[in-house]
């Protein structure tokens, strides 16, 4: 056996060095992934201003489930691939990483296929409004062809972070971004393309990434992988899926709760001074720029994960804590302090995307949205810390259930119903409300694995 393989650092190296050399490039990948959204939404602002905003944000549910498709492959496969490295599986990892990529591939495929056919009735069910309609079509056509491209890069980064190159993964997502933030001014104000000039950037950078990522596979370090592994299986593609579920379905959580947001948001919208379009436009601000901390969260979630799982597997119950209690002391920081940004200096986040006509309208609801929406911050992401840790030691039933707590089962419920009582701002509370319901289900689950978890390790012992 390889000794690089028999002698993995994930199990003796010190857990805030690992954490540090994981965590760090998965938060600059994710918020380079982020970055993609959060660039087009500042050239589009300024340059077409808050009708392009609003059309980015119905387009945007489209982006989320692309990404619940590369989370549930790519982090799915990375946790099989740690785990079974721990359990000195050599061979059933390499299996792993060859079904995950073929799932990728034809995930992606069908999946932009689908856009490209349904786009104009799925944006009008995802609130699309006469004004932005237009504008939603243009920019949704094109970012379907980087769909493939994007669930294939990102799933291939997970792997390379697995696989224990953390800074490739972060190079990968960094070089589209970087691409993508060249040519959007190029596109929209040189070329005067607009909206569908944000979208060819977009693509362009997706493609390079994901050709960038591809060449990681000849350079494995844990494993090699033959052409024989790479066939799709109905059985290893069920356990790949489950083993991300809980990660897709945070991402398709969000899907449906921006949804939800933008058709409640026209239509309780409309009845108040702020009409349809301005709810749609600042809620897209809002729900951007809070991506911007999650994809923190995340990232430092995905670094976790192999530490975790790989500990995990090997019976290293304490090493696991130990990883699982730092993730969460970082998450409280980086979300308190975001917390802190949201509620004292929201009109410097929100200038920087532009604004439009009615513009003393647009900042005042606007503001109101961020201060109440993004409350619970700090909970949130101890919310999305626990329920991933259930993934990451190959439970994935559990990771899912949680995951599906905060947006599914308690917010959508509450933004349909307070609502009828309160109208706009019945929108707004639902949000926190369902954060604070969330964070106390999942405390439960997670103390009683911790309590579990010592009894094993006193078993071991």
């Amino acid at each position: 056996m390889d000794k690089s393989i028999s002698e993995n650092p994930l199990g003796y190296k010190s857990i805030s060095k690992l954490m540090a050399g994981f965590a760090i490039p998965s938060i600059v990948a994710m918020l380079v992934s982020s970055l993609y959204n959060i660039v087009d939404q500042i050239f589009i602002g300024q340059g077409v201003g808050y009708y392009g905003n609003a059309a980015t944000t119905v387009a945007f549910p489209l982006t989320t489930i692309c990404m619940a498709i590369a989370l549930t492959c790519g982090i799915g496969t990375a946790a099989r691939y740690s785990l079974y490295l721990g359990q000195k599986r050599e061979e059933d990892a390499a299996k792993a990483v060859g079904n995950g990529i073929c799932m990728m591939i034809l995930f992606g495929l069908v999946y932009g296929c689908i856009i490209i056919l349904f786009h104009e009735p799925i944006l009008r069910a995802f609130g699309a409004t006469e004004n932005v309609y237009n504008y939603a079509v243009s920019y949704t056509r094109i970012t379907a062809i980087g769909m493939p491209f994007l669930i294939l890069m990102n799933g291939l980064s997970n792997i390379a972070r697995a696989d224990g190159s953390p800074l490739y993964s972060m190079t990968t997502m960094l070089i589209g971004a970087v691409i993508n933030t060249i040519l959007d001014p190029v596109f929209i104000f040189v070329l005067d393309m607009k909206v569908e000039g944000a979208a060819w950037a977009t693509v362009i950078g997706q493609i390079i990434s994901c050709i960038f990522a591809l060449l990681y596979l000849r350079k494995m370090k844990r494993t090699r992988l033959s052409k024989e592994v790479f066939r799709l299986k109905l059985k290893e593609i069920g356990k790949t899926a489950s083993m991300g579920m809980s990660n897709g379905l945070t991402q398709v959580s969000v899907t449906l709760v921006q949804i939800i947001l933008n058709r409640s948001l026209v239509y309780y919208g409309e009845m108040s001074v702020y009409g349809g379009d301005i709810p749609l436009a600042g809620c897209g601000i809002v729900m951007k720029v809070n991506a911007i901390i999650l994809a923190v969260i995340i990232g430092i979630v995905q670094g976790m994960q192999p530490i975790i799982g790989f500990n995990y597997g090997a019976k290293k119950y304490d090493r696991v804590k130990k990883t699982f209690n730092l993730a969460v002391a970082c998450i409280l920081a980086i979300t308190v302090t975001g917390l802190a940004v949201f509620q004292f200096f929201p009109m410097t986040v929100l200038s920087v995307f532009g604004s439009g006509e009615n513009e003393e309208l647009y900042f005042e609801f606007s503001v109101l949205f961020m201060r109440t929406y993004l409350i619970m911050l700090p909970l949130v992401g101890v919310q999305i810390v626990s329920s991933n840790f259930f993934s990451a030691i190959g439970k994935p039933l559990k990771g899912t259930i949680l995951s599906l707590t905060r947006q599914v089962i308690f917010f959508i419920p509450l933004v349909l119903i307070f609502p009828l009582f309160m109208g706009l701002n019945g929108v707004m509370t639902a949000a926190p409300v369902a954060d604070g319901i969330s964070f106390v289900t999942v405390l439960i689950f997670l103390i009683r694995e911790m309590k579990s978890m010592g009894k094993q390790e006193k078993v071991n012992h």
